[in-house]
């Protein structure tokens, strides 16, 4: 399955890039599961960032391998990729990409990701769409 949200910030797309960090990384965490970063290497290509998400009766480690990241004049973007996932998902591949827009950026977040079988993709969907969606108030207030 695919999910795409684009958020609109007001700072230059390479004051968002520089922006994209543990700090960040930390804030956009949503409340439900409580993560802890085990691991953040960065955002560059061959990066690991390692994550505990707390089930309070169970814990899941996720990693994941920043497979790719460039720039140029227009953007830049990196993508991660799901090397350990949770039990509930099957494939992982998150393409974060800072967009010019004028003076201002897009903040693109395109996720492609699998669970264990169709019916709990769409299930997961809305879940993971929420997740995503508490991402925007942060990006524009970090980036305002």
């Amino acid at each position: 399955m695919k999910l795409i949200l684009r958020t609109p910030v007001q700072q230059s797309y390479l004051q968002v890039w520089k922006g994209f960090d543990e700090t960040l990384f930390r804030r956009l965490s949503p409340p439900f599961p409580p993560v802890r970063v085990v691991r953040f290497d960065g955002c560059l290509k061959g990066n690991t960032v390692e994550l505990e998400l707390n089930f309070f009766l169970f814990k899941q480690l996720w990693t994941s391998k920043i497979t790719e990241q460039q720039g140029n004049a227009e953007e830049v973007f990196f993508i991660d990729e799901g090397v350990k996932l949770p039990f509930f998902l099957s494939y992982w591949r998150h393409r974060h990409r800072i967009i010019k827009d004028g003076e201002h950026t897009i903040i693109a977040d395109e996720i492609e990701f699998r669970t264990p079988s169709v019916l709990t993709d769409y299930l997961f969907y809305p879940l993971l769409y929420g997740q995503f969606l508490y991402r925007k108030p942060i990006y524009r207030k970090v980036f305002s």
